[in-house]
């Protein structure tokens, strides 16, 4: 029997692993061959292996997840993203199926299932658009637990200013304290409600309502002034755009 083979492709490892090891349990006969971390080791893995399927994410440095499903050719692609705007263009990346983070068992299990099936046929825009109508909106993150010693609070997102990204964690900082969470940032910016936090630096996600005021710089960069004397929060050149008409 053909040994069947699969890579993972995701720039948070522990969401990759996490993927891997549900996967090994829902399907005992896949072989995960590489986990890769960005989408340039993604398409030379795709090259080196030939596996048969690839889980991308969509999202990652380097190449994309669709630009490395453009690359590959006898491999079939499944994105998993927390991006269901993506869909479309999956679905022109010829996907074989698209899952909406976080990944249930069950749908997992579904994903399993029409994978399994011998010669499985490209995923058509009717079937995608089903697909995404059985997955449910996630809620977004009203609250985030933290560890202060042997002590566990609870922290309300909204009161927020702004999260930072550390090496192992990432801080949430507070009109009155830093709190350290266990969630990459982007983890969290997937959560978070999307009108209210908005990305201005690989390393800085903040709460909107708490700005009072965009200057900007020498340079014409934006520098957010935040309520009560909070702080500054320089805006990077990546980010920029959405604040120029403000």
């Amino acid at each position: 029997m053909t040994r069947l083979t699969a890579i993972i492709a995701d720039d948070e490892p522990r969401l990759a692993e996490d993927l891997a090891a549900r996967l090994r349990a829902a399907w005992p006969q896949l072989d995960v061959v590489t986990i890769a971390a960005n989408g340039l080791d993604a398409a030379a893995a795709i090259a080196a292996h030939q596996p048969a399927f690839a889980f991308l994410d969509i999202n990652m440095p380097g190449l994309d997840g669709i630009q490395v499903a453009k690359l590959a050719q006898t491999t079939r692609v499944i994105f998993v993203t927390a991006h269901a705007e993506y869909a479309v263009t999956a679905f022109e990346a010829a996907a074989m199926d698209y899952l909406l983070k976080p990944v249930s068992n069950e749908r997992l299990a579904q994903c399993v299932a029409r994978l399994s099936q011998p010669r499985t046929a490209v995923m058509d825009a009717a079937a995608l658009t089903a697909l995404l109508s059985q997955q449910p909106a996630q809620p977004h993150l009203e609250w985030l637990t933290v560890r202060l010693g042997d002590t566990t609070r609870l922290v309300a997102v909204n009161e927020v200013l702004y999260f930072r990204a550390g090496d192992k964690y990432t801080e949430a900082v507070t009109a009155t304290e830093g709190h350290l969470v266990r969630t990459s940032l982007k983890e969290l910016l997937e959560q978070l409600p999307p009108r209210r936090f908005v990305q201005i630096h690989r390393s800085v996600v903040v709460n909107l309502r708490e700005i009072e005021r965009i200057e900007h710089n020498v340079l014409g960069r934006p520098q957010l002034h935040l309520k009560k004397g909070a702080g500054v929060l320089s805006v990077s050149r990546s980010f920029a755009a959405q604040f120029r008409q403000m």
